[in-house]
């Protein structure tokens, strides 16, 4: 069965020992509200001033009030004073932050410009000031304690730092999204048009801003408390932490899958993945798109999620090698996801954008390189891919054109080229290729990690299923577009056959795919046995294509080891070094490996 909540263990065998400068540490991972009120508690009994300083810091869309609601009960029964200052009280209003931000939002639907803003950007001139002098006004009562805390994103930056005990609150970005499609508004702001505004805001402002600023402020932080299920946090101290995910670093991980539906999406990981069925399908498993997933944690018998993002600050050296982080610093340069449109539609007709284009006009620093591998699919099916030796930009822009302004469907194939699409199939997409996949496919994209700038050409005149038309992005893909990548350049560059690249035994490794422009490699392994091989410090990606179930093993301890079942995905970390991969099934497997393509030397820092 596809495991669809991957635990990775915590393979240290002693107990983790919190730091000694965390105020009334435990060691390991607590839950509840009892874990986060018991530092408060403790601190009262042994405090000798009658004012404690706490921020309770975090990401935006944690729920602030569950915890705050519990402190203050148990805090005003044990007889302390409570006060309470909120961060929003001394942010600029929405509609400055929106004035602020107007060159990253934007007026375009879908695409915005990468804020590289900082976190003192979203608060008022003086911040720090006005809340210090508003603290030094506060009416303190006499033979009783008093807890001053501070909380919301931006607490402990807005204090200078200057708490006895800190907290930070967090959440998946899956977790946020889903809160979006209910009620969820943008850091700082009193209104959205809708979810693809929260979402574009989110991924052009809120996360640039926010994340940095995780990263700039945890080593600060007293204790991490996961929040991804309100009723039931979970807290450890950072310093636990980051023992905990140099732990993980050692070991092949998976992150947690993110599932999402689409207008086109179809219904085989709706139904493989035994997803809601009020869902009406599936279009999208991200697994790993890095930024997009989390990961969790196991210590002893507690499970704590966490970012991806954070794993990859602390130990991108130790995950990537050193090669890979000249050339992206802590940034995961590769994603898998899928794409189902089995008994769905066809994907938009499209085009990503070139380097310098992307630079340029989004402020982002990798382009979006792309491949697919067709892992399933029902008869007859096809992908499109590269423009027809007829097709004219002239032509093809007055069409797509005429189109959307008359609502007259055309045939997408007088301008693009459509090829059968088998099992096992492989396509490479690179930057200013035109391409879609047809229906009936399950397509394993294997990429670069960038994901959000797909330029749609022409959509079958859909409309969204928020019953909105799709943002069709006509300028900016004939902006991008390389019109000689046409039918016999296609099929001779882009359309490649399996190449062996090495024998053990009966058991034998391909190179699918591979090109100057593209950052990755694909290869696959064809496993009957073992297979034994090596990450020569670089991070390396699998995926079980065909199969039922391999164990990927420690060749330094047998001891360390997972299990990959059909069509889930694990990151080998380039420290793990030497392995072999057993087929523990019942019939033979393939697997697909990827990773940073030895070719490339393009630094994008």
């Amino acid at each position: 069965m596809f495991e669809k909540r991957p635990i990775n263990p915590i393979r240290y065998t002693q107990q983790m020992k919190p730091d000694t400068v965390t105020p009334y540490a435990k060691a390991g991972v607590q839950r509840g509200f009892e874990a986060i009120l018991s530092p408060l508690l403790q601190q009262a009994a042994m405090n000798s001033t009658s004012i404690i300083n706490v921020a309770i810091d975090g990401t935006h869309g944690a729920q602030y009030q569950h915890v705050l609601a519990r402190i203050i009960d148990v805090l005003e029964q044990e007889g302390h004073k409570t006060v309470l200052i909120g961060t929003n009280s001394f942010m600029k209003t929405s509609e400055d932050l929106r004035t602020f931000f107007e060159a990253n939002i934007t007026d375009n639907r879908a695409f915005g410009y990468f804020s590289d803003a900082k976190i003192a950007d979203y608060f008022v001139l003086e911040a720090q000031d006005k809340i210090d002098n508003y603290k030094q006004q506060i009416q303190l009562p006499a033979q009783q304690i008093t807890f001053i805390i501070t909380f919301g994103p931006g607490a402990y930056w807005l204090g200078n730092g200057n708490y006895d005990i800190t907290y930070f609150l967090d959440v998946s970005r899956e977790y946020q999204q889903l809160e979006h499609k209910s009620h969820l508004l943008n850091f700082g702001f009193s209104w959205n048009r809708d979810v693809v505004e929260k979402y574009k805001i989110c991924l052009f402002v809120e996360w640039p801003v926010l994340e940095t600023y995780r990263k700039e402020v945890l080593d600060s932080i007293h204790y991490y408390v996961d929040m991804n299920e309100p009723e039931c946090p979970k807290l450890t101290t950072v310093f636990t932490l980051r023992q905990m995910i140099a732990d993980i670093a050692k070991s092949p991980m998976r992150v947690k899958p993110f599932f999402a539906p689409g207008i086109w999406g179809g219904q085989y990981l709706k139904k493989f993945a035994e997803l809601p069925k009020e869902w009406a399908n599936c279009a999208w498993s991200f697994e790993p798109i890095a930024p997009e997933n989390s990961i969790l944690l196991k210590y002893n018998d507690e499970i704590i999620e966490v970012p991806f993002l954070i794993v990859m600050h602390y130990e991108h050296p130790a995950i990537l090698g050193n090669r890979i982080v000249g050339l992206f610093g802590d940034y995961f340069p590769i994603r898998f996801d899928y794409l189902d449109t089995i008994d769905g539609d066809s994907l938009s007709c499209q085009v990503h954008p070139k380097q310098e284009y992307i630079r340029e006009t989004f402020n982002e620093f990798m382009a979006q390189q792309e491949s697919y591998y067709i892992m399933e699919n029902l008869e007859n099916t096809s992908v499109f891919l590269g423009l027809t030796e007829q097709s004219t930009k002239e032509e093809f822009y007055n069409a797509v054109h005429h189109a959307q302004e008359s609502g007259e469907p055309i045939q997408i194939t007088d301008f693009v080229n459509q090829y059968e699409a088998n099992k096992g199939d492989l396509f490479l997409i690179p930057t200013g290729t035109v391409h879609a996949s047809g229906k009936n496919n399950l397509v394993l994209e294997i990429s670069s990690t960038t994901w959000w700038f797909t330029f749609k050409i022409y959509d079958f005149l859909r409309k969204g299923m928020d019953g909105k038309p799709r943002p069709i992005n006509i300028d900016h893909a004939f902006d991008n577009i390389d019109f000689d990548k046409k039918t016999a350049w296609v099929e001779d560059n882009l359309i490649p056959k399996p190449s062996l690249l090495q024998k053990q035994g009966i058991n034998e490794e391909y190179v699918l795919g591979q090109r100057e422009d593209l950052l990755f490699y694909v290869h696959r392994v064809h496993l009957h046995d073992t297979w034994e091989d090596h990450t020569n410090n670089e991070m390396v990606m699998y995926n079980l294509v065909e199969g039922e179930k391999v164990r990927i093993v420690s060749c330094a301890d047998e001891s360390i080891y997972v299990e990959l079942q059909y069509a889930e995905s694990y990151i080998l970390p380039a420290m793990f070094s030497a392995y072999k991969i057993i087929n523990i099934g019942n019939k033979p497997c393939k697997l697909v490996k990827a990773g940073v393509s030895k070719a490339w030397d393009v630094s994008l820092l």
